[in-house]
């Protein structure tokens, strides 16, 4: 099968809709500057017409699987359908209602709308039979453990002999034939045993004398080839037109099939993420990962090893979803995978790794191509003995300035080549020059502004006591440049309730003063000398504000707050100061304070599952955007401190921040005692970190592609220009790419990325990231080098960008349509020949349906009356920001046994897959996904553990309100502590330990994190969404 696919037969050849498909449209259709995917009205794929049986309905309900009946299928340029059409009837993107189900059963969670099931087109029925067929799978592009023998690869007959590429890895699951086709009499426990194969057929990583090509449709009757373990039948037979339906665009369970009994289908025979991330870090864990190749593809972010720069930017800084772009749009449109890299711009880097260099060109400045901007980087050609450079973004020839010249070697290379930083490695900063500052002036040192709510409820809990008592302490920990003995940032204190409290703690006064702004539909500074002031010199005129803020508010009773009056304040002052700034915010309730920016309680359960869902997660008043927009461009960064007991309006609230590069804490109903740990924790990390303020992002690309689409906690006032008020190190940016040209193989595909910031020392500087991929013609090279975890980064971000703006019935079923599309057109161009009922998964993507699952769960895309709209809100917010090792927790928890620590050496026991089939009564276990973190206790926990952690003497005394362990002096107590240290010391948010005990309420929450198994709010399980998928995969093959 030639490697090229098929050109001319949709569903591949043409525009797809879908994310990251090519077509042109968030929100309405014409607005020309959004390159998003989704809804485009004039994509090619159109659904179906009403009365036609075919659904595009990714999670609408099962498609027939097996062998088409001939002459059905017919596609034509403006038609996919399958079954007959109502001539004359226009095709229309995306499904209307579908009509009441009354075939398959309806779930509680979404039975709102039941879907009907998909006429059984098929002679025979499917059966649901998965089973994993590799079974020493290898990973072929790298890594030990690789047989070296003559391989083919799959784009060539079998006949040509000699060395060859391996063939793209890939994980075949057999779904045989259904219950009318009798069962061969020598079947191999249910498995259909299979040929041998002659060696040149050679599949990698295959033991055994005569290896077995597992891509062979298998045949009955023959010794099952080596390699493979027989496995037992799993789902035995289905009846003859017994389809799943899945109502709601979910699929629920496979339970209430009707027919003979289902046997359970064991989840250890479809591909594991816990196996992936395991096999990683076996083969390059604790290993130097150099990156002087281009398109190689990095080590998994869940893998701990050493990077060393050499020549293009760590993986720390940019991953990308493949690291071989296709060549051309057209074989883009076919693979519909995103081409994207999420770009973490200030990402820490380890004590064992070099940091960045700092190179200064003094007053000329950074070297750039006079054509295309880009900055000098290792990408550059020397020519002409040195006098000159190709940019090889533009192609553009370059003189090289007179205090830049160097000779070149005998290789072309200049000879201080490893000398200088800009040259041989990918990622550095320079020191900007004035040009490069706001108004042609050096930039002044940032400054930290604290806006206390002081509102009955917040000073009766006790929170403001608490913020002053921190901050007293905290202002010495200010981050600083390494060199400085201390920090440059000046700070400020606001305290409000329904009017502002500006304070004066100038170095020379003996006492703070107050000023009160009541104005608040007008606010000004009321004073510029003496708010922001240096901590060290005006120590004790803080400190004494400190103490009277909780003293000088404790009789208040007003309980109405203003918010974006506040806002404005903050970024009032930083402007008057000439300074760029974060303001952090500690706020409790719902502005409804006559004021700019108020809001009303707007959170209506009625909108759930409507088109007006959308409306919940848009801010409900104007303001706040050109407030962010406002900040932005004076360099304020707004972190917010939500402590709600009730709805306080995410959505509204948190856009300011979103947009200027903060970041959301929320703390739901706070307790002093409980939660105080988490929220001092969240206060001191965000204080102290490396943050670039004032931040302008540009991405540049060689010719053949460009920029298109960015996602994050960013700004955007034209197409080219990523603005941020600020950027910190646990932010990301992801950012879309598409093709205005053919890509050239040899020259591959290269991207910088500049940050231009100002330091936490006042200086202007510029941090150049540069990475250089692949291209092919061969789609098999692209769907290798694919990154699970960037997808999803990707997925989740341009998913939760579309909500608002599309149903989110909409936005799930792309989600399904475009992972069953990238899979089908691997299966179509890039798998050898085999059964249709085989599932097959290139080994780059196998375990992206679980983290797509994952992602159509997660509680912003479940319309639920149980999940707060707040809530929904919150995870949309934080997700859009985060970078790929973050978003890789955050969808696919951490769940480790706790009840077999090894208490002698430092190892961490390995994790388990998250389905409760894991748990055991006799254990505990410890869950984490960088929000929460459960403690999760069978009712049979040996009694010597509960006594090791808890210091209690049983399970029935163990306490669920602590929120945290006993300091006690055990092996067992301190190593949970010492795991527990270490995964917290990687994410930016503090998990609060919740306690759970097996068959108590809290139970429920917890097995919300078990992502594998069917969820409580109607998300369809693991394996029954692979099921799923792959009957849409064999309804677009048909």
């Amino acid at each position: 099968m030639s490697q090229q696919g098929y050109v001319a037969a949709p569903p591949y050849s043409q525009s797809q809709p879908g994310i990251g498909g090519f077509s042109a449209g968030f929100g309405p259709p014409n607005s020309a500057l959004h390159y998003g995917h989704y809804g485009d009205p004039n994509s090619s794929y159109s659904a179906p017409q009403p009365g036609v049986s075919k659904s595009t309905v990714p999670f609408g309900s099962s498609a027939p699987v097996g062998p088409p009946p001939p002459g059905t299928h017919q596609f034509s340029q403006t038609n996919f359908q399958n079954g007959p059409s109502t001539p004359g009837q226009q095709p229309h993107r995306f499904q209307g209602p579908p009509p009441p189900s009354s075939t398959g059963p309806s779930y509680p969670p979404y039975s709102h709308q039941s879907q009907p099931a998909y006429p059984n087109t098929v002679s025979t029925s499917p059966t649901a039979q998965l089973a994993n067929q590799l079974n020493s799978m290898q990973i072929n592009s790298y890594g030990p453990g690789t047989t070296p023998s003559s391989r083919m690869s799959s784009g060539h007959p079998a006949s040509f002999q000699g060395p060859q590429l391996p063939p793209p890895t890939q994980q075949q699951i057999a779904l045989p034939p259904g219950s009318q086709v009798p069962p061969p009499a020598n079947n191999v426990n249910g498995l259909r045993a299979q040929p041998p194969l002659p060696p040149v057929a050679r599949q990698d990583g295959i033991p055994g004398p005569v290896p077995a090509d597992p891509n062979l449709q298998q045949l009955s009757g023959q010794p099952p080839g080596p390699g493979y373990h027989p496995q037992p039948a799993n789902y035995g037979p289905q009846m003859a037109g017994s389809q799943l339906s899945y109502p709601g665009a979910f699929p629920g369970g496979l339970a209430q099939l009707p027919g003979p009994q289902q046997k359970k289908l064991d989840p250890d025979s479809i591909p594991s993420p816990i196996q992936v991330i395991e096999n990683d870090k076996a083969s390059r864990g604790g290993q130097i990962y150099a990156t002087n190749t281009r398109g190689q593809v990095p080590p998994l972010v869940t893998t701990d090893c050493v990077i060393q720069d050499q020549g293009h930017a760590s993986p720390r800084y940019i991953r990308c979803t493949t690291y071989c772009f296709p060549s051309s749009s057209d074989m883009a449109k076919q693979a519909r995978i995103p081409l994207a890299a999420v770009i973490q711009p200030f990402a820490i880097v380890p004590p064992n790794e070099t940091p960045l260099y700092v190179v200064n060109h003094g007053e000329t400045g950074p070297i750039r191509c006079n054509r295309c901007k880009a900055y000098m980087c290792p990408f550059m050609q020397f020519i002409e003995g040195g006098r000159r450079y190709q940019c090889e973004f533009c192609n553009c020839i370059n003189d090289v300035p007179p205090f830049f010249f160097q000779h070149l070697d005998h290789i072309g290379r200049r000879i201080d080549h490893y000398e200088r930083p800009e040259l041989s490695l990918g990622s550095y900063e320079y020191v900007a020059t004035l040009d490069y500052c706001r108004n042609n002036k050096p930039p002044k040192p940032p400054a930290y502004i604290f806006m206390i709510d002081v509102s009955y409820r917040n000073v009766n809990s006790g929170l403001v006591k608490l913020i002053c008592d921190e901050l007293k302490t905290l202002l010495d920990k200010l981050p600083r440049e390494e060199q400085e003995e201390s920090s440059a940032i000046r700070v400020g204190f606001v305290t409000y309730n329904k009017v502002l409290h500006f304070f004066n703690v100038k170095s020379s006064l003996a006492q703070p003063q107050m000023m009160v702004v009541s104005d608040v539909g007008e606010v000004f500074v009321p004073l510029l000398d003496g708010f922001l002031v240096n901590f060290q010199e005006s120590r004790s005129v803080v400190i004494n504000l400190l103490d009277q803020i909780p003293e000088m508010f404790a009789d208040t009773n007003e309980s109405e707050t203003i918010f974006a009056p506040v806002i404005q304040a903050g970024m009032e002052a930083l402007k008057a100061a000439e300074c760029a700034g974060k303001l952090f915010i500690f706020h409790s309730s719902l502005p409804t304070a006559e004021a700019p920016g108020k809001l009303r309680n707007r959170d209506d359960k009625k909108l759930l599952n409507t088109d007006k869902e959308k409306t919940l997660f848009q801010p409900q008043v104007n303001s706040y955007e050109a407030l962010a927009r406002d900040c932005v461009a004076n360099g304020c960064c707004v972190n917010l401190f939500l402590f709600p007991n009730q709805y306080v309006d995410v959505a509204s609230m948190g856009l300011v921040t979103m947009y200027t590069g903060g970041t959301l804490y929320k703390y739901n109903n706070f307790q002093l005692d409980a939660d105080s740990p988490q929220f001092l924790s969240d206060l001191r990390k965000d204080v102290e970190k490396k943050t670039g303020f004032d931040a302008i992002m540009r991405v540049r690309t060689s010719t053949g592609f460009r920029a298109t689409d960015f996602f994050g906690a960013i700004y955007m006032n034209n197409t080219t220009d990523v603005e941020m008020a600020a950027v910190d190190c646990d932010k990301a940016v992801t950012v879309e790419f598409k093709h205005d040209d053919k890509l050239n193989e040899d020259s591959g595909a290269l991207i910088q990325c500049a940050v231009l910031y100002t330091s936490i020392s006042g200086r202007r500087r510029l941090r150049i990231h540069n990475i250089g991929l692949n291209c092919s013609s061969q789609l098999a090279d692209v769907y290798k080098t694919c990154e699970t975890d960037a997808l999803t980064n990707f997925f989740a971000k341009s998913a939760f960008k579309a909500i608002l703006s599309q149903p989110l019935k909409t936005v799930r079923e792309i989600l399904v349509n475009q992972t069953a599309h990238m899979l089908a057109c691997y299966r179509k161009n890039c798998a050898s020949p085999s059964a249709v009922s085989q599932l097959i998964l290139p080994d780059a993507m196998k375990v992206l349906p679980v983290y797509v699952n994952c992602l159509l769960k997660s509680c912003v895309l479940v319309g639920r009356p149980e999940i707060p709209t707040d809530e929904r809100a919150y995870h949309r917010q934080l997700v859009m920001s985060m970078g790929v090792a973050d978003t890789q927790l955050f969808f696919y928890p951490q769940l480790l046994p706790i009840h077999s620590l090894d208490l002698k050496g430092d190892t961490v026991p390995a994790a388990l897959r998250c389905s409760e089939e894991r748990l055991s009564e006799g254990g505990a276990f410890l869950l984490a996904n960088g929000l929460s973190m459960f403690l999760w206790l069978g009712v049979s926990t040996p009694p010597e553990l509960i006594q090791g952690l808890f210091n209690v003497p049983s399970f029935a005394h163990i306490s669920t309100e602590a929120t945290s362990l006993p300091d006690l002096d055990n092996p067992f107590s301190k190593k949970l502590k010492s795991i527990l240290e270490h995964i917290q010391s990687r994410k930016p948010y503090t998990m609060k330990l919740i306690i759970v005990k097996q068959r108590e309420q809290p139970e429920m929450l917890f097995r919300q994190f078990l992502v594998e198994d069917k969820s409580i709010y109607g998300g369809a399980s693991y394996v029954d969404f692979l099921c799923c998928v792959h009957k849409e995969i064999c309804q677009l093959l048909s």
